[in-house]
Parts: structure tokens; sequence; C-alpha cells
């Protein structure tokens, strides 16, 4: 299936049937830690980019009608750049839930919050998950690198505005990067931020995939915990662990293959696990044969290898 991938083991949502309704990297941020590389030119306007909403929908049902409606815990829309830049994702969200009990979250960068028609098209899902990484404009304009007129004043008014009128589980995600928002200071600004928001819950998360800029890296664990102290004071925080990797589908494996690391990139022995593959030759041998159809690339960070899509773009040098 081209638009949704899974069921994945989510240590925030158990079993996660992901839905994609964008293309590759279609996004109006340009974040330096992203793991899907750089986005080329970012999108400022909301629209379908050739994605028809109806078909997405349809690939749903199929899946619930061969794999029946406990194939998974939650469905979740996460696009391979930013979800709510399809105009019809809060049509998608709907159609969705009538088609099974099972809760729908959104993870989102929040960007578009401060427009009546993404709320109104977010007001479905039982959970939505913004992106707050930052709690100053410097920091924001460092990290995220939006399209020109995201300011952080309108991102921050977004959030607010959403969580006055959401009635769903809002989710804070903060992405916590060495050196760039695990400070004292930076810390406290984003505590500031975020009891504004007032999230049901804050989720620390840490860039364990290929980033898009060379030299980014996780705040170390003694940072974690700092932060995890810092912000527990607004709202219950779930710190990072090790969630076995699987993407393991139905269909031939160079189309799982491809279909996977175009949304999480991967070591082999993360694609081994998740294609379930007992022989490593047979993996190498069909990534190898991908790389020559220009399928997938080979991408390699903090000493180690990950494969990724073809087209996605990574700089090769560091710069923040």
């Amino acid at each position: 299936m081209e638009h949704f991938f899974g069921p994945v083991p989510s240590r925030r949502l158990g079993r996660s049937l992901g839905i994609d309704p964008i293309p590759l990297k279609t996004c109006n941020w340009n974040c330096i830690y992203c793991q899907l590389g750089r986005t080329s030119p970012p999108s400022r306007e909301r629209g379908d980019f050739g994605v028809s909403a109806e078909d997405v929908v349809a690939e749903v049902r199929a899946f619930f009608a061969a794999h029946g409606p406990d194939a998974a815990d939650w469905v979740t829309f996460v696009g391979s750049g930013e979800p709510t830049l399809h105009r019809h994702l809060g049509w998608m969200i709907r159609e969705v839930k009538a088609l099974t009990t099972l809760p729908v979250a959104v993870i989102t960068n929040g960007s578009l919050l401060w427009d009546p028609r993404v709320r109104a098209a977010l007001a479905a899902a039982d959970a939505v998950m913004p992106t707050v990484s930052a709690g100053t404009e410097r920091l924001y304009l460092r990290i995220h690198r939006p399209a020109h007129g995201l300011t952080f004043e309108r991102f921050v008014e977004g959030l607010v505005a959403f969580r006055q009128a959401y009635e769903g589980r809002l989710w804070a995600e903060v992405m916590l990067l060495d050196g760039l928002n695990d400070g004292d200071d930076a810390l406290a600004a984003l505590a500031a931020l975020l009891r504004r928001v007032a999230p049901d819950e804050i989720q620390i998360v840490l860039p364990t995939r290929p980033p898009s800029v060379a030299d980014v890296a996780p705040a170390c664990p003694a940072a974690v915990r700092r932060a995890a102290r810092v912000l527990g004071d607004v709202a219950p925080v779930v710190v990072p662990t090790e969630t076995p990797a699987t993407g393991a589908d139905d269909g031939a494996l160079d189309d799982r293959l491809v279909g996977v690391v175009r949304r999480h990139p991967m070591t082999e022995e993360e694609l081994a696990r998740a294609m379930g593959v007992e022989d490593p030759a047979v993996l190498r041998e069909a990534l190898t044969r991908l790389r020559g159809e220009d399928r997938v690339q080979r991408v390699e960070r903090c000493g180690r290898a990950y494969w990724t899509a073809a087209e996605a773009r990574f700089g090769s040098r560091p710069g923040r």
C-alpha cells in the first residue's frame, strides 16, 4: 500500500498503523534533526500534492477488511513531512474514524495551528502530538528553519488557541538536542512556553535516526534527566526508551524495504528485524539491488550507516 505502513510498535501508541497523506518531503519546516532529510523547497500553502484523500481512505478500508479491527492499537497520521499541509486532512480523519473504533492520532509540527481551518481539521482526532522544542524565537529559527511567515509568535499563538478549544489528548513532543535546547536557560524558556500551552503530557524524544545536518546529536542521558525534572513541573513527562523497530507488512521484500526506509531510515540490523530476514546476505542483496535501481541510498551519521529513500536530501557538511 502506498499511503500507509505498519502496524509498527510505538512506545507511545502501542501498535500504530501509520497513514502518510503527503509525498516525501512535503514540509514547511527544514529541521536540522529531521530523519527524512532536508526540505527543498519548503511548502508554504496547503494542497493535496497529488495525493487523493479518497485513495488514502480506500487503502485503510482495505487493510481493515483484510486484517480485522484489532490489527492495531492506534491509527496515526504521520506524513513524510507535515500532514496538516494536506487540505483534506480533516475529512480523512473523520472517514477513518467511521471505519474503526480505534483511536486516531496526528503527529504534527504544530506550525499551522494558528489557522482555524487546521484546528478544525484536527478537532476530530483523539490525540494530537505537536513538536514543541524551542522556548525562544532564536532557538525556534535555529532548530526548525521554518518557511517564510511562520514566525515563533504565530506558532505560540496557534498552540495556545488549539489547546483552548481541543477536547482530545494533547501530547507535546520535545526533540532534545545536545548543546542547543538542553541547557538550563533553554529548558526554563521551554517550560514557560509549555505552561501556556498546558499539554496533557510531555514526551521527550531524541534524534536516533540520521539527522539532516551532520553534526546534530541527541542530548546526553544527564541532560534528558535534567529536562524531565524541569519540564515535569508542567505535565507528566515520558522519556525515551528503546523500542524494536519494525515495519513488516504484506508484499515483496523490495517494496517493503522501500516503504519502511522512506519514513524511518534504519541500519541493516534494524531492517533485518523489521523484515524478519534471518539471512543477512538476502537483505544485503536486496539493498544493493535497490541502490542500483536508485530506490534507496546509504547515509552515514555518527559512525553508523543508515538506509533511506533515494530522493531524501542529507547535508554532508556540519552546520547549524
